[in-house]
């Protein structure tokens, strides 16, 4: 019962409440009254007034109320002349259940709980004169409201605050309340109710909830680098963690370090982003070691991410770059096609989490230098060495003020590499290809001014131009080379979406854990934690 119901408000979404830019006139259905309806039992709108007066948080929900309650002419959601009916309980169960997996206490109301248990199971003919029970149908819609906000859209966090430029998904809270109480929520299982990221974490959030309560998580103790062959106590240390996480299919307290082990340990490191040497060093030993309390604070934090990003309903031609991951994935007409690594912004020159439509190709790209780069580094180079601008291939096409505009021209020592992709957006952030390929052996790769290097530019650019058989990998190839810029526009646009994940399930269904390089999670988890 709680995945129709929950499927089914998602669908609600998607068809009502992503396509309503203006809020619609809401009519009211006369045809509703005590004479047609099964039920005689209906509010006044001061009463509804009072109610939402009684308590702040359900502010921001006002319209709603009274848009929710205006098109049924006022008759009661929850109850009909025998008390409460089948939807009053699915949704009870659903909230309950959402509270108890994830342990996510910030939607409990008691007063609904002491209210429902009142009526609950209680044979009696309810009165629209009485303040309980009219107090109870509304305590119910709030919840609604407050639980599918919650939980589909995420907590009343500013998103940009936190660095993230991605308009956040919007629902219609009030539509998904009065369709779900037309239809009940059934027969709509084929519908996931969140993105498939959510989904996945969640699953892992409540095995992770189940690790702690079973394992001993007290630290292993570090010993020297381990190898296949190796045989001690730490190893047996290792192995039983190893299987704690699932990386080690089975249970196994031998000392040896063997060749499941090796095999256990690699897949480990991948997840983590270590380099998946098989052996067992400073770095490894730190991610072993680290508390199960904070991969789940980890788990959580990028929940929330993803009950901010719609789903996942592209058919078209995509990109997705991963910052923590250091990754760019590419879409075929929304099926998965292939990744390479990227060198993204350093903390100092962090990479802007955004979206937006990649619109132009540029072979042998001018790199036109940006005022705070000229500014920090090319002026004070340009003084020192009066021949610092001809040594690296640049020139001053104008000045703004007393600050030079210098470019650097195409050519195997541009910054920019062979070729440039553009997204045109106000953050001048935009995909290149760097003479600097040594960067891409690096397991961090956060060297970057923020804007994104690609560890296989060509591969992207025939990608993308694909279509026009004039450009084979070849042919790109020789263009990146040329003397002479050449720009080339895409049509239709490709999307490209720029996130911060740091903890995912990946295409082999396993848990991947990143380094939190700009420090999103930890304000992130001072904004939710301490509401929880």
């Amino acid at each position: 019962m709680r995945k129709a119901l929950v499927t089914y408000i998602f669908f609600i979404i998607l068809i009502i409440g992503c396509k309503n830019k203006l809020r619609k006139i809401i009519t009211t259905d006369t045809s509703i009254n005590e004479q047609t309806s099964y039920n005689n039992l209906f509010l006044d709108s001061i009463q509804l007034d009072k109610f939402i007066a009684s308590d702040s948080g359900l502010a921001k929900f006002k319209q709603d109320f009274f848009d929710f309650y205006k098109h049924r002419n006022y008759e009661f959601a929850w109850f009909d002349t025998s008390g409460l009916i089948e939807q009053s309980h699915n949704f009870y169960n659903l909230q309950n259940s959402y509270i108890a997996d994830i342990r996510d206490s910030s939607i409990y109301n008691p007063a609904l709980q002491q209210s429902y248990e009142q009526f609950n199971a209680r044979i009696f003919r309810p009165s629209a004169n009485d303040w309980s029970v009219i107090k109870a149908e509304l305590l119910l819609t709030g919840q609604f409201f407050k639980y599918t906000s919650k939980v589909y859209q995420g907590s009343d966090i500013n998103a940009t605050e936190l660095g993230w430029f991605i308009p956040r998904k919007k629902i219609d809270v009030k539509a998904a309340l009065d369709s779900m109480m037309k239809t009940k929520g059934k027969g709509l299982d084929d519908y996931e109710p969140l993105n498939s990221d959510y989904r996945q974490l969640e699953k892992y959030l409540l095995q992770y909830y189940a690790l702690k309560n079973k394992t001993n998580w007290d630290s292993i103790s570090v010993a020297k680098s381990l190898k296949k062959g190796d045989s001690s106590e730490v190893v047996q240390q290792v192995k039983l963690r190893l299987t704690a996480f699932g990386d080690l299919a089975s249970t196994d307290t031998s000392k040896l370090f063997d060749t499941s082990m090796l095999k256990a340990v690699k897949q480990f490191q991948k997840r983590y982003g270590l380099s998946a040497t098989g052996m067992v060093g400073a770095s490894t030993f730190k991610e072993l070691n680290r508390p199960i309390d904070t991969l789940i604070r980890k788990i959580l934090v990028n929940m929330e991410r993803a009950r901010w990003m719609l789903p996942d309903t592209l058919t078209t031609d995509y990109l997705v770059v991963n910052i923590p991951e250091y990754k760019l994935h590419v879409y075929d007409s929304g099926k998965y096609s292939f990744n390479m690594n990227v060198v993204v912004g350093t903390a100092a020159n962090s990479t802007v989490i955004f979206n937006g439509k990649l619109l132009y190709v540029v072979f042998s790209p001018y790199w036109n230098v940006t005022d705070d780069i000229t500014k920090k580094e090319v002026m004070p180079a340009m003084k020192r060495d009066p021949n610092y601008l001809a040594k690296n291939n640049m020139e001053i096409t104008g000045y703004r003020g007393k600050m030079p505009i210098v470019r650097q021209k195409p050519g195997p020592s541009n910054s920019l590499g062979g070729v440039k992709f553009l997204f045109p957006n106000s953050y001048n952030i935009y995909l290149h290809d760097t003479p600097n390929k040594e960067l891409f052996s690096a397991s961090k790769r956060s060297f970057s001014h923020g804007c994104i290097r690609l560890g296989e530019p060509a591969k992207l650019a025939q990608f993308l131009l694909r279509r026009d058989t004039l450009y084979t990998i070849d042919s790109v190839k020789t263009l990146m080379k040329s003397p002479k810029e050449k720009w080339l526009t895409i049509k239709p646009t490709v999307p490209v979406t720029i996130k911060y994940f740091t903890a995912w399930v990946d295409r082999d269904g396993l848990l991947n854990f990143r380094d939190d390089i700009y420090k999103h999670d930890a304000k992130m988890a001072d904004k939710l934690f301490t509401k929880r």
